[in-house]
């Protein structure tokens, strides 16, 4: 009889120690990246491919942004800094294109093709608690995209899909680029 108090007394002891894993699940809802869907600037309603696409932190151009080097797409979807008000991105079309000006033995007067748009982001940051496991997330508010303007920019307008535009989430396009 002792032995078998000793035991349930163990084997509860045991259950009550035990803890739920804090893992986050990859189903819950962490900080969203922003969607982009290019579309033609003569028929707006109509998805546009960008070729030769690319994607970089405007601040360090050598940190480009994964799945976006010299692919064809017409979405992208950016990651937006946490830590800042503002986040830019260099976005390329035709990237790696290369003009050997009709000597393909001499690469000293080559050109580089590439057409180089720096988008600015900016917004207002909250904080959202999710769970013990993930913690917080942010959510962006009163989301704005500027393209900065030169002498040949191939971004034309930006079109957000809703005024004041929030992102909670990743599963929608949040603003239209036409090209």
């Amino acid at each position: 009889m002792k032995k078998t108090i000793t035991l349930s007394i163990l084997l509860l002891a045991l259950l009550v120690s035990c803890e739920r894993d804090d893992i986050c699940p990859e189903d819950k809802p962490t900080t969203p990246r922003l969607v982009i869907d290019f579309k033609s600037v003569v028929n707006p309603e109509s998805s546009e491919n960008v070729f030769s696409f690319r994607a970089e932190d405007a601040d360090d151009s050598d940190r480009v942004l994964s799945n976006y080097d010299d692919i064809t797409t017409s979405q992208v979807i950016l990651p937006l800094k946490t830590t800042a008000d503002s986040t830019q991105f260099a976005l390329y079309e035709d990237y790696g294109e290369i003009d050997d000006n009709g000597t393909p033995d001499d690469d000293t007067d080559d050109i580089e093709l590439a057409n180089k748009d720096i988008i600015t982001i900016t917004y207002a940051r909250e904080e959202v608690y999710v769970s013990r496991a993930c913690g917080y997330k942010t959510i962006f508010k009163n989301v704005v995209i500027t393209i900065e303007n030169d002498s040949d920019n191939w971004l034309q307008i930006v079109d957000p899909i809703n005024d004041n535009t929030t992102i909670e989430d990743e599963t929608a396009t949040h603003f239209n680029i036409r090209h």
